[in-house]
């Protein structure tokens, strides 16, 4: 979302005419979940995406055609017995309802409030008029924002919550870690590498990545570990990593992960537990990190990490929709 909706406020900026097309809901195999979007320009120009590709360009055709008639919403059905999804690919079973909305300068403050709520990492709700195209953002203290937990609607409202991006602190600035940085950049994290060997920072090119040279525990004691925050420890070496370990332990933090033999993870369950932890935090911890899928090499150990970290976020979003 962070991106598309950039894209749009620099598209309203110059003046161009634009429209937001919503997910509101999926029915079998469709590619796409619920409050997915995509931003469409005048001139079909497009951020963003709501079947993976498959029904894209008529999305983009309709879109045209609302901005140039000055409509404000048209609803959207593609499915496998719709004869334009089968023209433009959606042969998998799935079905796809789509709310377009004409954005235009009376209706944009929703847009200012909604980037500077992504900024601050604060929580926040869309409600969208499925009759008339308003768009209102609801705060952080509103009563409605506490109870949309995920995207859902009514007959008259969609609603699309707006939660913090998910963000990667990784302790050590390590060949993994190169790897993993642009995999977790690719799947949409922020990501914090904290290493206090200037060597080892200075050398390595890390993409898209902020870059901390200070010791763990100090940055630890000045920036909270949340619900949308996973902790990487890479370094193998306890002087680093568990001073990371520790405050990831008493937080909120999604998932904590690190590197090391099942002996080497062994030894550290020891030292957090005389260090007063008790087996069911320390349990927390993915040691050895990763998924299993036999990772030898730095890029392969990455793929086994990011694909663990991504698994464990999407099934805690999971339970927490199902509260």
């Amino acid at each position: 979302m962070e991106q598309e909706l950039k894209h749009l406020s620099d598209w309203l900026a110059n003046k161009n005419q634009a429209a937001i097309a919503f997910v509101t809901k999926t029915w079998g195999s469709a590619p796409r979940q619920v409050g997915s979007l995509m931003v469409i320009r005048e001139d079909s120009v497009f951020e963003g995406s709501v079947s993976g590709g498959c029904v894209e360009g008529s999305v983009i055709a309709e879109a045209a055609n609302l901005i140039e008639t000055r409509s404000n919403i048209k609803h959207l059905t593609f499915s496998v017995a719709n004869d334009d999804a089968w023209s433009v690919g959606l042969a998998c079973g799935g079905e796809i309802e789509i709310l377009l909305v004409r954005v235009h300068d009376a209706n944009i403050s929703w847009l200012h409030d909604t980037r500077s709520t992504i900024d601050s990492r604060d929580r926040a709700v869309l409600t969208i008029d499925r009759q008339t195209g308003d768009i209102r953002h609801n705060g952080a203290s509103s009563d409605q924002t506490s109870h949309e937990k995920k995207p859902n609607q009514t007959d008259r409202f969609f609603y699309l919550p707006i939660t913090p991006k998910p963000k990667i602190f990784i302790i050590g600035a390590v060949h993994i870690t190169q790897h993993l940085c642009v995999m977790a950049n690719e799947c949409n994290f922020d990501i914090t590498v904290i290493d206090p060997r200037e060597g080892f920072i200075d050398s390595r090119e890390f993409k898209s990545a902020h870059i901390v040279a200070d010791w763990p525990d100090d940055y630890f004691e000045k920036t909270n570990l949340d619900e949308h925050s996973a902790l990487v420890a890479l370094t193998h070496d306890p002087k680093l990593d568990d001073p990371a370990l520790v405050p990831a332990l008493k937080s909120d933090a999604f998932y904590i992960g690190a590197l090391g033999s099942k002996k080497t993870h062994n030894t550290r369950y020891e030292r957090l537990h005389n260090s007063g932890f008790k087996p069911l935090d320390i349990d927390r911890i993915h040691g050895p990190i990763g998924l299993d899928i036999g990772s030898k090499t730095p890029a392969e150990i990455a793929i086994s990490i990011i694909a663990e970290i991504v698994q464990t976020y999407r099934q805690k979003l999971s339970i927490h929709h199902e509260i």
